[in-house]
């Protein structure tokens, strides 16, 4: 005769699951954009938790798409190619050398890597680049930059064809250009946005390496409207590299996206806090209501 060991962890996991019914049904049939970067790319154990999060989205009836970033990994091809990078203003010029590698270690390499870890956990995910279908057309952000490009044309089709399909995109921030033969790197939170926007997405989900937007007490502030994003920006609270971040959230939500959320990546099952809890994981920018 078996005994059944109601232990409290099983007690309390079927109470989490319960719980997580209503948000379940609030987000059936939306379309969430999660940039995925920072040190959890490195990170076999990371990536496996990662990917099972987006499965279990996609299973529960959401459309989850995932935009990726590589920095560092294309920081370390670029070293091993020997191919030197020169600086303007702090930002890295993209020549064609450079955006060649950037291209093939984005979508060769990284992108491949999320739709195996994807596969791995059951799901069905296809990888692409904003260069396919042209779904995202650019020109040069700053000419003085090279190759790096600002969104200008966006033509989603092809991930709603892959959603119907039960298929979770995986976009390598990599475009076309308006001339032929061009290419672009894009930064990988503004590529995001710019999915994000052009899909009307429901949310737009930044997992970063920090908790989120912080206060001047040091405080992470838990839910913003935009004016209040400008707002601190303008007076210095938001600095340094979460101006980029908090800037692309602004220019989603003036795109239609309804709200954007800005995550601590590192903590365990980020992306399934924010979504199917009561708590979130970040910080919150949408419009008052």
């Amino acid at each position: 005769m078996k005994s059944r060991d109601m232990h409290h962890d099983w007690i309390a996991t079927a109470r989490t699951l319960s719980e997580a019914l209503p948000f379940m049904q609030r987000y059936a049939g939306a379309i969430v954009v999660v940039k995925f970067g920072g040190n959890a790319m490195g990170d076999e154990a990371a990536m496996a938790e990662f990917a099972r999060d987006i499965v279990l989205m996609r299973q529960v009836g959401i459309n989850p798409i995932v935009v990726h970033g590589g920095g560092p990994m294309i920081n370390d091809m670029l070293n091993k190619l020997g191919i030197k990078s020169e600086f303007v203003r702090g930002k890295r010029v993209t020549d064609k050398a450079t955006v060649e590698v950037v291209e093939m270690v984005l979508t060769g390499l990284v992108n491949k890597r999320i739709v195996q870890a994807i596969m791995d956990e059951g799901g069905r995910a296809v990888g692409l680049s904003g260069k396919d279908d042209d779904l995202m057309v650019c020109e040069a952000d700053d000419p003085e930059l090279g190759f790096v490009g600002r969104p200008v044309e966006m033509n989603p089709q092809v991930l709603r064809d892959l959603f119907k399909a039960g298929i979770i995109p995986v976009v390598a921030p990599v475009a076309t250009g308006m001339n032929p033969n061009e290419t672009f790197n894009v930064n990988g939170d503004t590529a995001a946005g710019a999915i994000a926007g052009a899909l009307k997405a429901d949310r737009l989900l930044l997992l970063t390496d920090v908790s989120g937007v912080k206060d001047a007490s040091g405080n992470v502030v838990t839910a913003m409207t935009p004016e209040e994003v400008s707002a601190m920006i303008d007076d210095g609270t938001i600095a340094g590299g979460m101006i980029p971040k908090t800037e692309t959230a602004l220019k989603a939500i003036e795109e239609g996206v309804r709200a954007v959320v800005i995550l601590d990546g590192r903590v365990a099952n980020a992306c399934l806090l924010e979504l199917f809890t009561e708590h979130g994981a970040g910080s919150l920018i949408r419009p008052k209501r």
